[in-house]
């Protein structure tokens, strides 16, 4: 799918179907894409949650909910998305590979 490959700013959210336990699956899609700013995981299993949000190549990974950011996190992506973290006590071009994840206790 097209739009699940490329970097696309604004209002969007691509949601695919997988099959039921399909975990590594859905990774290899989600880390197929030579871009990796942000992702997002909706489940009620905070074990699954964070099990994927370790293994997706994203900047930062929101669990059960989306774009509410902690304005002294890192930010920034992996891949193409990015070179490094701005903001925050951990920017350094050495820890590119810092991941943030924000989860929403109130959906856990």
């Amino acid at each position: 799918m097209y739009i699940a490959q490329e970097e696309s700013f604004g209002p969007v959210m691509v949601i695919s179907k997988f099959k039921n336990g399909d975990v590594d699956g859905v990774l290899r899609r989600a880390n197929t894409t030579e871009y990796g700013l942000a992702s997002g995981v909706f489940t009620k299993d905070i074990s699954k949650a964070l099990y994927i949000s370790e293994k997706l190549e994203a900047g930062t990974v929101f669990i059960n909910t989306y774009n509410k950011t902690d304005v002294a996190a890192p930010f920034g992506g992996f891949k193409q998305s990015g070179f490094g973290k701005d903001l925050g006590k951990l920017f350094s071009p050495s820890l590119i590979s810092h991941l943030t994840v924000q989860i929403n206790e109130k959906n856990t």
